[in-house]
């Protein structure tokens, strides 16, 4: 069985001890990762340190050449990596599935390498001129995912280096091999040092946060953790992103064609098998229309194959992992001891790997915990409301607000509504239609900072005003 490295300083680095890494469609091994000991977190640490003046003092344009090189890297490299997402995660190589996130590792890496952050004449008077420039923050420490385990990582690892920091990057240790592969390959163009990884569970992450050296922490995962990154920042200051999770409300408005957002709706809710933090997670559906929703997205799940997603045609995978799978199985078993009517699926499939089928519940409303709590899986459920005023009501019901999306054929009165949905991002008719220009965050226990475009740019940088005192003009 093959053991996967980690990179240090451009070199490849063995750890005495590895962790297994298992396909969650049929729980085979598929290779060993490096559990990173303390020190080897440390060499990370102080050679992104020591690498970090040398690249910020790169000419800017050279910085974006090279970072454009990265593009072409994950361009050529797309259905090897694509092939490690689908066996270290489940997503599928088939529909919007693996070779899907490798596109967007390489637009997320050529958009941030074309931006500039010129420098802003904030203020000017005849007697001063104060300019704002953006620096480098430092080492930043990238903690990565594992539902989105490259794209998430290039999310945080090329704006930070675009802006001049060098970064450490820890990848999920249930989908480590794929992002440490990636790395390696984007060390064939970056300069020594740059970008370096480590491996291993939540000490190594700790490590990070912590160290007095990393400048700042881009986290992508639970709340939870994100407190715990908080907490533990206090000793360095460390400046933070976190992007903490959602569970996304949808609003359809009454009387919408639903047929004609049928499949946006269905991904807007299962892509990735739901596991994804800006997913569709609850659902808010007048009376009236409920037949008519349960019918349109039993039609696209119906036209949806699930299995392996080695397998030709199949475009729904496994749930990633075991904690995840037992959290939806719980979930679901929960609802239906509260009364819940389950429409579609609700019981795990046979066979091997963690597969649970699309399922469509009935019959809850706030207050049960299958719509309360953030399931990341492939469950949806649907709640009936009588007017609009309590579909807002029940959307804003929650400790969380990343995304939501309200659904309607008359423009104006969507608009009306999303402006009313406290959240980071409210899209009409799509939900989760990320794009690397547009600004991307978390209100409330979602967490805070953004990310993409010039505002996620900006976030990996620190301002500096230089304010000049204009000589006085003699007569």
């Amino acid at each position: 069985m093959k053991s996967y490295e980690t990179l240090i300083n451009g070199k490849a680095v063995s750890s005495e001890s590895t962790f297994e890494v298992k396909n969650p469609a049929t729980g085979e091994v598929i290779g060993l990762a490096p559990n990173s000991t303390a020190s080897e977190v440390e060499e990370a640490i102080a050679t992104a340190k020591q690498a970090q003046k040398t690249w910020a003092a790169k000419p800017d344009q050279e910085r974006k050449d090279i970072l454009m090189q990265v593009a072409k890297v994950l361009e050529d490299n797309t259905p090897y990596l694509a092939e490690w997402i689908t066996k270290e995660q489940g997503k599928p190589m088939s529909g919007p599935g693996s070779m899907f996130e490798m596109q967007a590792c390489v637009g997320w890496t050529q958009v941030p390498a074309s931006l500039d952050l010129p420098v802003e004449t904030v203020f000017e008077d005849e007697t001063r001129k104060d300019e704002m420039y953006r620096k480098p923050i430092g080492v930043v420490g990238a903690i990565a995912p594992w539902n989105w385990p490259l794209m998430i990582a290039i999310w945080q690892i090329i704006p930070a280096l675009r802006a001049g920091n060098t970064v450490v990057v820890k990848p999920s240790e249930y989908t480590p091999i794929g992002t440490l592969e990636m790395v390696r390959l984007m060390n064939t163009v970056l300069p020594a040092g740059v970008l370096n990884s480590v491996s291993g569970d939540g000490k190594v992450g700790a490590q990070l946060v912590e160290s007095k050296d990393v400048d700042k922490i881009m986290f992508t995962g639970s709340t939870s953790t994100g407190r715990r990154i908080i907490e533990a920042s206090r000793g360095n200051m460390a400046r933070l992103t976190l992007e903490c999770g959602g569970n996304d409300p949808a609003i359809i408005l009454p009387g919408t064609d639903v047929a004609s957002k049928a499949g946006d709706l269905f991904w807007g809710a299962f892509l990735n098998m739901g596991q994804t933090c800006a997913c569709a997670k609850r659902l808010y559906v007048h009376e009236d229309d409920f037949d008519a929703t349960v019918a349109a997205l039993n039609a696209v799940a119906d036209q949806s194959p699930m299995g392996n997603g080695m397998e030709e045609g199949n475009v729904l995978g496994p749930i990633q992992n075991k904690m995840q799978y037992d959290k939806v199985v719980n979930l679901v078993e929960d609802a239906k001891a509260n009364g819940a009517t389950i429409l579609r699926g609700g019981s795990p499939m046979e066979g091997n790997g963690y597969f649970y089928p699309i399922t469509l519940i009935s019959d809850v409303d706030n207050g049960v915990r299958i719509v309360d709590e953030e399931q990341f899986g492939p469950v949806l459920p649907i709640v009936k409301y009588k007017t609009v005023e309590e579909a807002i009501v029940k959307a804003n019901d929650s400790e969380t607000g990343l995304g939501a999306s309200v659904w309607g054929d008359d423009l104006d009165q969507a608009s009306q509504v999303a402006a009313q949905i406290v959240a980071g991002t409210v899209w009409i008719n799509q939900h989760g239609a990320i794009h690397p220009m547009v600004p991307f965050g978390g209100v409330k226990d979602s967490g805070y900072g953004v990310e993409f475009g010039v505002e996620g740019l900006k976030a990996v940088t620190q301002p500096q005003v230089i304010s000049v005192k204009k000589a006085a003009v003699t007569a």
